[in-house]
């Protein structure tokens, strides 16, 4: 493996770039007429233009991104994160072209892909799973509210197909119940071409802690701790740190155990995470998902364990990476991820595109890492996610990364369009975050409280 196609865009595609590079790999990008601006595009050793702006015309595009690839002489294909790194048909095309896929077993993206059958798979292999239904296929053919009330209000109506927050929708009685239904079935339909949907126990006060996991196709895995992905908005990640704060070490280990068994189950081969639940009253963990390729969040377990994730990717993929020792991943200090979004919080976190006037983020150093692809000029689209950089902090704890964090922030200066950048602050500096009180409704409880700290710094 000598050349490699990333079959993404934005800071993923740029960060990917950076491992191959320092493996002495060649790269190909592909990129839209909407990014033709990009970084990426200058940054790679070749650059293939394959389509309009509209993803379904461009990055979703299989073919021509397989076609890109032979035409370039690439041998393989890094899908990153979103678009099709989690499809398990684009991944079986892939291999028919004779490239090498660098991501999960197609097998494995159709089983965790299927939200309900990848419960059913964590529950054969001793993982706890939040109590919830069977598939439904069509709600207007079974007693609905008599499920429901086995699985227990408040709950969550999910698309099988669902993910990144899309398809969920939280019911808090059986008054809601058939509508939001209805409407989570619909938007199903729409988004995924697959209404089945699933009912799951809502837990009130609940925290996100996943597991990075690799695996080397053999019933071998390894874990790279924990991160704590809590504060979010609309079932979106906004701030990530590892290791996850007041997570005790009988927890933690019980985490990770159950994460191997779950790799050791499906013989996961490549980097992934198993998401969990983990309920801020009883200390009691569940099994959410399985996202089975890189996360956004990666650079804070690197950050904490001096491990490159990609690196480790591209050099499982041509054959240089056959097993690693638990005892040699080791973590230092905390982390703390920040994502700068072009949005506006004070108008329910709607995306504010528009063109980069003036776009200056501070200097990277050893406790401060920068990831974007954007620069001065450019311009954010309504086209893609609205995330324009991360801003990833060390400390040697979890008050020094955080302030660090904030320095950071301080720092941004951007103009042309509105950001995050003073929420995610006033965020950094609640007392209630600063003393580990993270859940996943943070951000819905406290939005007033910090919305006027925003409008007041």
């Amino acid at each position: 493996m000598k050349k490699i196609l990333i079959a993404n865009r934005g800071e993923i595609a740029r960060r990917i770039i950076r491992s191959a590079k320092g493996l002495g790999l060649e790269t190909v990008a592909v990129y839209s007429q909407a990014d033709a601006e990009s970084p990426v595009v200058d940054e790679a050793d070749e650059s293939v233009l394959i389509g309009p702006a509209p993803a379904t015309e461009s990055y979703l595009r299989q073919d021509l991104i397989i076609e890109a690839a032979l035409s370039t002489g690439a041998d393989a294909i890094h899908p990153g994160y979103g678009f099709l790194s989690e499809n398990a048909e684009f991944a079986e095309k892939t291999a028919e072209a004779g490239l090498i896929w660098i991501g999960a077993r197609p097998e494995t993206l159709r089983a965790m892909g299927d939200k309900e059958r990848a419960r059913k798979i964590a529950e054969q292999a001793g993982v706890p799973v939040v109590p919830g239904s069977e598939r439904i296929e069509d709600i207007s053919s079974v007693d609905l509210e008599t499920i429901a009330s086995r699985v227990g209000y408040p709950l969550l109506v999910k698309a099988s197909a669902g993910g990144g927050g899309i398809g969920m929708r939280r019911v808090e009685s059986a008054d809601q119940l058939i509508a939001t239904a209805e409407a989570t079935q619909t938007l199903a339909r729409k988004s995924f071409n697959d209404g089945t949907v699933f009912l799951e126990r809502y837990v009130p006060k609940a925290r996100h802690v996943e597991m990075q996991v690799f695996g080397f196709g053999n019933s071998e895995a390894v874990h790279l701790y924990e991160r704590d992905c809590s504060l979010q908005r609309r079932f979106q990640k906004v701030i990530e740190e590892s290791p996850a704060p007041g997570i005790g070490e009988d927890v933690r280990q019980r985490m990770a155990a159950a994460a191997l068994a779950l790799c050791r189950a499906t013989r996961y081969a490549g980097a992934g995470t198993i998401e969990f639940i983990l309920d801020t009253n009883t200390h009691e963990f569940f099994f959410l998902e399985m996202n089975t390729r890189i996360q956004v969040e990666h650079p804070v377990t690197e950050m904490v364990t001096g491990v490159d994730l990609v690196a480790m990717q591209l050099d499982f993929a041509r054959g240089e990476l056959t097993e690693l020792d638990q005892s040699a991943i080791e973590t230092s200090g905390h982390a703390v991820e920040c994502r700068l979004y072009a949005e506006k919080p004070e108008k329910n976190f709607i995306p504010s595109p528009g063109a980069l006037r003036k776009y200056r983020l501070p200097s990277q150093s050893a406790d401060l890492r920068i990831d974007t692809a954007y620069r001065e000029g450019n311009a954010v689209t309504f086209f893609y996610d609205p995330m324009i950089a991360k801003i990833i902090a060390h400390g040697p704890d979890r008050m020094a990364a955080c302030q660090r964090a904030i320095s950071a922030l301080r720092e941004v200066d951007i103009e042309g369009i509105s950001t995050n950048r003073d929420f995610l602050i006033a965020c950094l500096e609640d007392e209630g975050f600063r003393q580990g009180d993270v859940y996943t409704t943070f951000i819905d409880i406290n939005r007033k409280k910090l919305l006027s700290v925003m409008e007041n710094a």
